[in-house]
């Protein structure tokens, strides 16, 4: 019996995850998955992002070539998103334009720009459409959301959308409830955090991951702004050098030399005091960024969710969780629902049961309140 299958992938900095759901009644159904590891010496011979959409390609055609049967019909593509301009959540057609402007000039260089141009590809190959879900720009900050304290630095939205809104809709599917009528606060923890408030089914403000709240595995947070402009002036550090200490070389890696938290929490056992007060730390700053998302809604809370890599980590989650309960109930999904996501949003816009957008995304088409962009 022929197999209606929706392909996707995400790529990331040192891997690609590609997977096959196929598309039942109810769903969809996991059938294949593989992550593609690629080693530090390969992606070298590539001057840029951009340049490893070819080998990247290759791979995810020899993941396709093994997975799959002469039977089996890919019927739609879903990729991750990349850093684009401001776009509300939900699917977006990839279209030419969308690829070109995720290669030649996203907001940020960052791999998960190669999503839409790899989906597209495949789409293209088996003659079907392919979108993009949830990317990392997605922005329906409320407009009081968006002022700072100065007009010349308004606050906007850079989050991990597609995760964070997967584990939000799994709860309320538990809870057998509709997810635009709840209010989560959702905190994705890997080698960045995104610490978000999902209102009514919008992610209405949340702590940029590039800058704000409590600092990470691998960057600084939210670090005092007096003390960084006179490092900006001071000829030390090239701006290059202070971007790193920002974003790559900040939080537990600036603090202990290390963005493993299993590395950090194996020196807790073994007595090291400033481990354990960093740590501490970074505890403290999580459950402070939680509680001021819950504020936002007025601490009207359904849930707190805890999401990511590092929610695999039985002590920080039970760190966490005592002091969040006061609040709301605590839901754990250690790891990444990315793939499974982008099939789920797939599969409802191939069916007729979800829109899509079409790029480029401008605010009058995307259903938010004026002002937002």
């Amino acid at each position: 019996m022929s197999r209606k299958l929706i392909f996707t992938v995400n790529p990331g900095a040192t891997s690609t995850k590609c997977a096959l759901f196929e598309m039942t009644d109810t769903g969809v159904q996991p059938y294949l998955d593989v992550t593609i590891e690629h080693l530090d010496s390969e992606l070298a011979d590539f001057a840029g992002i951009p340049d490893q959409l070819e080998y990247r390609y290759q791979l995810v055609d020899t993941f396709l070539t093994n997975g799959l049967t002469a039977d089996d019909q890919i019927v739609v593509c879903a990729g991750r998103g990349g850093m684009l301009t401001p776009v509300p959540s939900g699917a977006i057609k990839v279209n030419m334009e969308l690829v070109v402007f995720s290669l030649q000039t996203p907001v940020y260089q960052h791999a998960s720009n190669l999503g839409a141009p790899l989906a597209y590809k495949v789409g293209q190959q088996f003659g079907v459409d392919a979108y993009i879900v949830d990317p990392v720009c997605v922005d329906e900050f409320a407009p009081v959301a968006r002022l700072s304290g100065s007009p010349d630095f308004n606050r906007f939205s850079f989050v991990h959308a597609l995760n964070t809104r997967a584990t939000a809709k799994h709860v309320a599917r538990q809870q057998d409830k509709a997810f635009d009528e709840m209010n989560f606060v959702v905190a994705h923890l890997g080698g960045g955090f995104s610490i978000s408030c999902i209102k009514q089914g919008r992610i209405v403000d949340n702590d940029n991951r590039m800058e704000g709240g409590a600092f990470t595995p691998e960057r600084a947070g939210g670090v005092p702004p007096i003390p960084l402009i006179d490092a900006c002036f001071s000829g030390q550090f090239t701006q290059a050098e202070l971007k790193k200490k920002l974003y790559g070389e900040g939080g537990l890696y600036a603090y202990l030399g290390c963005r493993d938290l299993r590395d950090v929490e194996k020196m807790i056992v073994a007595g090291d005091a400033p481990a354990r007060l960093v740590y501490d730390a970074m505890v403290y700053q999580i459950k402070k960024s939680m509680a001021a998302m819950a504020s936002v809604v007025d601490f009207e809370v359904d849930a707190f969710i805890l999401t990511g890599g590092l929610a695999f980590s039985e002590r920080l989650t039970g760190d966490l969780t005592p002091a969040l309960e006061k609040i709301a109930p605590v839901y754990l999904f250690p790891g990444s629902n990315e793939n499974e996501s982008l099939a789920e949003t797939a599969a409802q816009v191939f069916k007729g049961q979800a829109g899509s957008l079409n790029w480029p995304v401008k605010a009058v088409d995307s259903g938010l309140d004026e002002g937002v962009w």
